[in-house]
């Protein structure tokens, strides 16, 4: 269940043109989740956007998935979690300073051009 759901976050980011989109299976490293999904907005409006849609696709506080979100006010850093998978979708210049790709560094990249595909 938590692929299919990451797939349906991803297409959903490409959809709104999120940039750098990764997908990291964290399984073997952690416990708090499967996937983390990192994707990059242009401005703080598409930051917004971007969760905006991926909360319409995947479902928001009316899921039965479970489902929390951090950061909407600021839009320079929002993380919607859903239990198995958790959302990063960062204004560029925070993305960088936290570099969440180098901290999770253990985890296992997912080609997401099989996620858009399949």
């Amino acid at each position: 269940m938590s692929y299919e759901l990451a797939k349906k976050i991803v297409k959903a980011l490409d959809d709104k043109k999120a940039q750098s989109i990764e997908v990291i299976d964290i399984t073997e490293v952690s416990q708090i989740a499967d996937y983390f999904v990192i994707c990059t907005g242009t401005s703080s409006t598409h930051v917004k956007a971007l969760a905006d849609e991926v909360e319409f696709q995947a479902g928001g506080q009316e899921s039965d998935i479970g489902f929390h979100k951090e950061g909407y006010g600021s839009a320079s850093w929002i993380l919607l979690d859903y239990k198995d998978v958790i959302v990063h979708i960062f204004y560029g210049e925070t993305r960088d300073f936290y570099n969440l790709e180098h901290l999770w560094a253990d985890g296992k990249k997912v080609d997401i051009q099989k996620l858009l595909e399949a």
